[in-house]
């Protein structure tokens, strides 16, 4: 893709421009990317509301403020179906008229999170459907990414995976023979009552590279739609390296690819847990999420952080095949990579990593303009600087042991928490 050149076209050719970027298509027909797409800044973000609402001055509303300056996603979390056509109409035709793409988070599954600190969304199968339809509809022919229920594959109620797992997420309101079937059901109504429309790219939820094996997440994936998406998405609120995201990214568009065209199944993908392959002469090791994973010699990059016996594993299973399913990373959390609870002076029962972790930086500013032809975005799906819930790590709470203080709800402004993102971003924030 070039590098940007400002749209100084007719409205209507930046809508086509736009159109060739967001165009309804399945995973692997994408046209070819256009000059200068332009992700939205919301000038009614939530960000703004928290300015508005905390009467935020001094430094905390500097920092706010700097944040609310950067394209960040728009989440739907509730509402009627009425209610929700209008929320998204407002903004894509604010997007629109600004000639931008917005970033939308569709985000009401029953049993979303198995109940826990963003516990919500529909009650039923029919109701979430109305709600999607009316999602839908607010999109109409605008364009718009949709970032399809964050969680949604990677925490299922009462699934058992490809490998014969139980899963820990059994809410006692779900019926264990429907629940797992229901949550797949919905999510491929929503891929096709989204994938409709002309204007409009979705992906499904694929976790990050700390948490399901490249194999289970393709599985998870197939069984939702995706050969009927636009692709998947990565690291959705959580911290985990760029570096590494693309990496796991890959390997599960591989594995799709062997799955789908090659007869293969998804155990014989090679994934994070163990990383042998004909370039190790099947040496292998479990990565360490803990730092930049790359791909060279073992006398140069230690074995727990090399790729090279993963790549050289999928290379030879795929022959002249190419990978060609996309994919998205939220890379608003994650230049500093995860916390390692170990470095803390504390132990803890459940060190929750994925909660307000301390320490963290903003990560790669976001764009679409990705040089990998696998990645269609870096997006800020997550609001940095919005709390992740009241973090008690395996204790009785009030406090956050680890900060020594209460932190805010979920979706919250956690003013000491922007500013650690700030400082510790990488790269560095300047204003935009």
């Amino acid at each position: 893709m070039s590098h940007r050149v400002r749209l100084a076209a007719a409205t209507a050719a930046a809508a086509l421009c736009l159109t060739a970027l967001v165009g309804a298509g399945p995973a692997g027909a994408h046209p070819p990317r256009p000059a200068d797409p332009e992700l939205w800044v919301d000038p009614h973000s939530s960000t703004r509301g928290h300015i508005a609402e905390l009467g935020l001055t001094g430094d905390a509303l500097a920092d706010a403020e700097l944040l609310a300056e950067i394209p960040t996603a728009t989440w739907f979390t509730a509402g009627s179906p009425r209610s929700v056509k209008q929320d998204v109409k407002k903004v894509v035709v604010h997007a629109h008229a600004a000639r931008q793409v917005p970033v939308l988070v569709a985000y009401n599954l029953p049993f979303r999170d198995c109940a826990q600190y963003s516990a919500g969304g529909a009650t039923s199968v029919a109701e979430y459907e109305a709600w999607i339809d009316g999602f839908a509809r607010g999109i109409g022919n605008k364009q718009a990414v949709v970032v399809l229920e964050p969680d949604g594959l990677g925490i299922i109620p009462w699934y058992t995976t490809f490998e014969g797992t139980q899963e820990w997420c059994q809410p006692a309101e779900a019926d264990p023979a429907t629940a797992a079937a229901e949550r797949f059901a919905m999510l491929n109504y929503a891929v096709d009552a989204l994938g409709e429309l002309p204007g409009t790219r979705v992906y499904l939820d694929a976790g990050h590279s700390g948490w399901l094996n490249v194999g289970d997440n393709t599985d998870r994936l197939l069984q939702a739609g995706v050969e009927r998406a636009d692709g998947f998405y990565l690291n959705a609120s959580n911290y985990q390296y760029t570096t590494n995201l693309e990496a796991y990214g890959r390997w599960i568009s591989s594995c799709l690819t062997m799955v789908t065209e090659l007869g293969a199944a998804p155990g014989d993908c090679g994934n994070q847990y163990w990383n042998g392959g004909p370039a190790t002469d099947w040496a292998g090791a479990e990565l360490t999420p803990f730092t930049e994973w790359s791909s060279g010699p073992l006398d140069e990059v230690p074995l727990e952080q090399n790729t090279i016996g993963i790549d050289s594993r999928y290379a030879a299973a795929l022959g002249d095949t190419e990978p060609s399913t996309h994919f998205v990373i939220d890379t608003s959390r994650n230049g500093q990579g995860p916390w390692d609870p170990a470095t803390s002076s504390n132990t803890y029962a459940d060190p929750e990593d994925w909660c307000n972790p301390p320490g963290r930086g903003l990560g790669e500013r976001p764009t679409l303009d990705v040089a990998d032809p696998l990645i269609d975005a870096y997006l800020w799906i997550k609001v940095p600087g919005e709390s992740d819930g009241q973090c008690y790590r395996g204790t009785g709470g009030p406090l956050d042991p680890e900060r020594g203080m209460v932190d805010p709800p979920a979706g919250a402004w956690f003013v000491e928490q922007a500013d650690e993102l700030i400082a510790l971003a990488d790269p560095a924030l300047t204003a935009p």
